[in-house]
């Protein structure tokens, strides 16, 4: 499950508006969608779709899913935690674990997603992938719980450690994989000029 917003300018990237301009801005994260995906694509044997807010009927949102061949899901919830853990619900019921992935790590690698896949498989509970920020930017579960969505300070250094603790509290096996660097500010943005990653 890849999850995103819509790259609508003045309400995407908005912490990159001051650097960018909300056209800018949003022509990033179009880029930072389309890098994702060609990440994920290069996954063979699973399935993928594109979560969405506001909605699917976003005319590039649509184009990403023609072009990769990917079904649009809209999100579904009154926060993040809310519609993350919907989206769980609705993929564990139709496969015995699931992977969901942000669009935000122009660092994130195929080796990342692969290691989460074989951690699954081999019966761990839950994969998570750390944020240089103290977020997370991939979460993989075998089963899900509210828990691990309600109450979480979303957007803040304490996201990847508050999860954590509720792993821990709940008895339920996990894997850290690599930390890498997301894409928010004009510090981020600083970052991978610097090294070439990526082109704006």
């Amino acid at each position: 499950m890849v999850f995103t917003k819509a790259p609508v300018p003045g309400s995407t990237k908005t912490r990159l508006i001051p650097a960018l301009g909300s056209q800018g801005a949003a022509r990033l994260h179009k880029r930072l969608i389309q890098r994702t995906l060609s990440t994920v694509a290069q996954i063979e044997g699973v399935d993928v779709e594109l979560w969405c807010t506001p909605s699917t009927l976003d005319p590039f949102l649509i184009s990403c899913g023609r072009h990769d061949d990917i079904p649009l899901v809209d999100q579904c919830g009154d926060d993040l935690g809310a519609r993350m853990h919907n989206a769980f619900k609705d993929a564990l019921r139709r496969a015995p674990w699931a992977i969901l992935i942000g669009t935000d790590v122009p660092e994130l690698k195929k080796t990342d997603i692969t290691r989460a896949i074989l951690e699954l498989q081999s019966g761990t509970d839950a994969v998570i992938g750390p944020a240089v920020d103290g977020g997370y930017y991939l979460l993989g579960l075998r089963k899900s719980s509210s828990e691990l969505f309600n109450d979480i300070p979303w957007g803040t250094s304490r996201v990847h450690a508050t999860t954590l603790s509720r792993l821990q509290t709940s008895n339920w096996a996990y894997t850290t994989i690599d930390r890498r660097r997301d894409l928010d500010t004009p510090e981020d943005l600083s970052y991978f000029n610097k090294s070439d990653m990526l082109v704006i």
